[in-house]
């Protein structure tokens, strides 16, 4: 296996999954030398074909799980890294490609982001590769984007004047769901050249994700009154000045809000049997590894300082 993106939201999560499912697992990135993840490193970038040879080559199924999403340009970007990767797992004799899609109905009118994602599933298999696509909404789970969004709304507003796109629906699900789902397609006959919708049991409007995390992390909902006057530019300018998230990243996601992002076809269940965790239960793992994370951040740094006090009473030069 390959895992593009190993450092990533997904990626941190799925290669240790891959290990423990009985996978030989190659970790691909641009910092092999820092790495510190599962699998065997190895150094690659998407956007640039000439680094792909070394590791595809062995490689019989690669997981797709980077793109673009903050630069204004993520589009020609992610498009002319799915149409080198694709060609070079081609050549080099790869059996299935993986990759994480966005749900949405094309009738709609998808955003430029969600467009994207569905040109990258074509281009993907564009040289003759059978592409698996596992298409989703939001992901709840500790550093993931959309849900950093959300967590930290709730958690510095105590109330809001949200846009109008919070009374869009959507069909959040659990970072461990996508995790499970990810490992079971891999080498599985019958997801192999398909496109499955994944999602957990609860559909909710962006108000009722909003008043649902809220209720798990402080007890209650805050107040939410939608107004029509913020236009997605202000929306984004509204969310980078609320959050730690870009103004790039948060216009591309903004533009994808307005569109309803729900499962509608379930087939995922025939290959990968399970129930979903709900809405609230992934968002209690999420902050739980969130307060986890700090607790260790603040033990290390503890013991680094402990450390230096007792190198600076014997007169030694740390380490």
């Amino acid at each position: 296996m390959l895992v593009t993106g190993a450092s990533g939201f997904i990626g941190r999560r799925l290669a240790p999954a891959l290990l423990d499912a009985g996978f030989d697992v190659r970790a691909m990135t641009r910092n092999p030398d820092t790495y510190e993840g599962a699998g065997t490193p190895v150094f690659g970038d998407v956007s640039d074909a000439a680094t792909l040879a070394e590791p595809l080559t062995g490689i019989d199924i690669a997981y797709y799980m980077v793109h673009s999403l903050d630069s204004g340009d993520f589009e020609r970007k992610d498009a002319e890294a799915a149409r080198a990767f694709s060609q070079a797992a081609a050549a080099l004799g790869v059996r299935q490609i993986v990759y994480m899609g966005g749900l949405g109905d094309e009738a709609d009118g998808l955003s430029p982001h969600l467009r994207s994602r569905r040109e990258v599933e074509k281009l993907l298999g564009e040289s003759g590769v059978p592409v698996t696509v596992l298409r989703a909404a939001i992901v709840v789970g500790h550093g993931g984007i959309s849900w950093e969004i959300t967590r930290q709304l709730v958690d510095r507003l105590p109330a809001m004047v949200a846009p109008r796109w919070v009374k869009t629906r959507t069909q959040p699900i659990a970072v461990d769901d996508v995790v499970r789902y990810l490992v079971g397609v891999a080498d599985h006959e019958d997801a192999v050249d398909r496109v499955f919708e994944i999602g957990g049991p609860d559909q909710l409007d962006y108000i009722g994700m909003l008043r649902e995390a809220s209720k798990v992390a402080k007890g209650h909902a805050p107040p939410i009154v939608p107004v029509p006057v913020l236009t997605p530019r202000l929306s984004s300018y509204w969310l980078a000045f609320v959050t730690d998230v870009d103004r790039m990243t948060s216009r591309n996601l903004v533009d994808s809000m307005g569109t309803e992002v729900v499962v509608k076809d379930h087939s995922i269940r025939d290959i990968v049997p399970g129930e979903p965790l709900s809405y609230a239960e992934a968002v209690r793992r999420a902050l739980a590894e969130r307060a986890q994370e700090q607790a260790d951040d603040l033990a290390a740094q503890s013991a680094d300082a402990e450390a230096a006090a007792r190198s600076g009473s014997t007169g030694e030069t740390p380490a």
